[in-house]
């Protein structure tokens, strides 16, 4: 998935990516262009998505961003998890 992923954004960039690691974490390397909602948040921020688009969900290692996909899927939101996480991720890091 992550090099998937990593074409897909090259190819569409009308998806975005959801990194729900902690700020501080995301401050050490980001996907470019990546919506930081740190998962112990989403529940209050998810109102800021668009159920009509596409979501690609990213943590360090993919277990969180399981979490998140799971809780959103349950509120009807389009997502992916990220399978692997930033640890897998292969394409640009800011």
């Amino acid at each position: 998935m992550p090099n998937e992923a990593a074409e897909l954004l090259k190819k569409d960039r009308s998806i975005d990516f959801i990194d729900v690691r902690e700020v501080a974490e995301v401050a050490t390397g980001k996907i470019p262009g990546v919506i930081n909602i740190p998962l112990g948040l989403l529940e209050f921020r998810m109102h800021e998505l668009d159920k009509s688009k596409e979501y690609i969900l990213v943590c360090r290692s993919g277990a969180r961003s399981a979490t998140a996909v799971n809780f959103l899927e349950s509120y009807g939101y389009n997502v992916t998890n990220l399978a692997g996480g930033m640890n897998t991720w292969n394409g640009e890091v800011i």
